[in-house]
């Protein structure tokens, strides 16, 4: 047992469903599975499920905890603050690509 830190800048969504809901209403949760440590107040990069930079977001809380099946989750729940342009987008996704979701050395 023990905390993963997430990358200050990434928070990448697993579900669809999720991003949607954060996207249609302005506000939105997602759950990642063991304790990890979101930097709450801070605004970061959301990704789609396909590593796609989308949106600006700013995390408004992050609940680690063990669900009644026993596993180790973390809510996060977040707020758009805007989604990204067209050129944004692209050059965000480039670089975290290369940073981060690209094969390590």
């Amino acid at each position: 047992m023990g905390f993963q830190t997430e990358f200050n800048s990434v928070c990448k969504f697993k579900s669809a469903q999720e991003l949607y809901e954060l996207l249609e209403y302005g506000r939105g949760k997602m759950v990642k599975s063991g304790f990890r440590v979101f930097p709450t107040g801070q605004k970061v990069i959301a990704y789609t499920p396909e590593n796609q930079a989308i949106a600006i977001v700013r995390i408004v809380a992050s609940i680690a905890e063990i669900n009644f099946q026993g596993d180790e989750v973390t809510q996060v729940e977040m707020e758009l603050i805007r989604r990204l342009t067209e050129e944004e987008s692209r050059i965000q996704t480039s670089l975290a690509y290369e940073m981060f979701f690209g094969e390590q050395a």
